[in-house]
């Protein structure tokens, strides 16, 4: 069976165990952290850092996480660019950054959200307190995100559970589906800020820019000038940083509505907690309720079934 393998961190592994979250099996090797099969390839990423992809697209799947291990560069923590070099004073410049949440977890929408910090406005978008949106907290979060929205050109799209899930079952991707989303912010945001024109457009990658670019394949528009892929892109520029918030703030917005719905609290992730959460949804609206609140594809819904005793 055709194999690559890449060496990364723990920290990154788990990134990777939430990414593949509907994919996951129960049963996994020895000393592997989770083995998880998508279409016909077998993922299975070990204690030891390495990260296995076997069978067909092996190397497609793998190129999303990084280089095979033979050929990795020695700090593999270190950003991962693909696409073009990013420029050397990037973190300086106008950019529109990109980032999307809601790809790991089993109730709520995807949310992608394109922000626009001009240089000028850096020093002020760092006084908010605007950093990886991974060391907020939600109320933090919600607090930036109101300031940052008085006067941050954004755009925001939201994919809704039922269009998802109607998309998904078609054959689409969840990949393609944010290349999709991606590419649109871009786009929309371009306008709106006309007659400005940012110096790039930066994107926190979750694929690296060959299979981006794949996935846009049949668009209206797609963006290339000055489009820049980079992981841990927060970091580099705080217009990905400003865009995650936002999108964090309404993805909280969006579990908020859901919870109401539902008449009791929709828990994040696809944990034990959100297979409980599931299976009650079901003993009290019924199992078309799913389609509604949650993405159907991930393994909690078979696990909520049995929960329910359905």
């Amino acid at each position: 069976m055709a194999n690559t393998v890449i060496q990364t961190t723990m920290e990154e592994i788990k990134k990777m165990k939430q990414h593949y979250q509907p994919y996951l099996s129960e049963k996994t090797p020895p000393g592997s952290v989770f083995f998880a099969k998508k279409n016909s390839c077998v993922i299975t990423a070990y204690k030891s850092g390495k990260v296995l992809f076997q069978g067909a697209r092996n190397e497609e799947e793998a190129s999303q996480w990084g280089k095979p291990a033979s050929k990795q560069a020695k700090h593999s923590s270190s950003p991962k660019v693909s696409g073009n070099p990013l420029p050397d004073n990037i973190s300086s410049l106008s950019i529109i950054g990109s980032d999307e949440v809601g790809k790991g977890d089993y109730f709520g929408p995807l949310i992608v959200v394109a922000a626009y910090v001009k240089s000028d406005q850096i020093p002020l978008v760092k006084e908010l307190g605007v950093k990886d949106s991974k060391d907020l907290t939600d109320p933090q979060i919600v607090k930036i995100a109101k300031d940052l929205l008085t006067f941050l050109p954004y755009s925001l799209l939201k994919l809704d559970n039922p269009k998802y899930n109607k998309l998904q079952a078609s054959g689409m991707t969840q990949g393609k589906m944010t290349a999709i989303l991606h590419n649109q912010v871009h786009h929309y945001l371009l306008e709106k800020i006309l007659p400005e024109k940012p110096d790039a457009i930066l994107v926190d990658q979750f694929a690296q820019a060959p299979v981006y670019y794949k996935h846009l394949k049949g668009q209206k528009v797609i963006q290339k000038e000055r489009v820049y892929f980079s992981t841990k892109a927060e970091g580099i520029h705080l217009a990905v940083a400003a865009a995650s918030i936002i999108a964090r703030y309404a993805f909280i917005r969006a579990f908020e509505g859901l919870s109401k719905q539902a008449g009791f609290t929709i828990p994040k992730g696809a944990g034990a907690k959100v297979d409980h959460a599931a299976a009650r949804l079901i003993q009290e609206k019924g199992i078309h309720a799913l389609n509604k609140f949650t993405k159907l594809h991930f393994a909690n819904t078979e696990k909520a079934k049995k929960l329910a005793r359905m």
